[in-house]
């Protein structure tokens, strides 16, 4: 009887447990760069690693570079 309540615990527990780590959503207005051109700038603000060209600072992210506000 001890060993069917522990199943069935189990059970349960994994039916209600979700497996995704983190959902992030998009705004339609973020554009991402694949790739940064060659005359690129690498600069440092407060510790972290920003890219700078055409004016405006990027950051690297898994899917390219994305506009950030420094």
């Amino acid at each position: 009887m001890r060993t069917l309540l522990i199943i069935i615990g189990f059970i349960f527990a994994m039916a209600f447990t979700s497996c995704a780590a983190r959902i992030t959503v998009q705004s339609p207005h973020i554009k991402i760069v694949k790739m940064a051109p060659k005359h690129h700038k690498i600069v440092i603000v407060k510790g972290k690693r920003y890219y700078f060209w055409n004016g405006r600072h990027y950051k690297k992210t898994k899917k390219g570079y994305v506009v950030v506000r420094v």
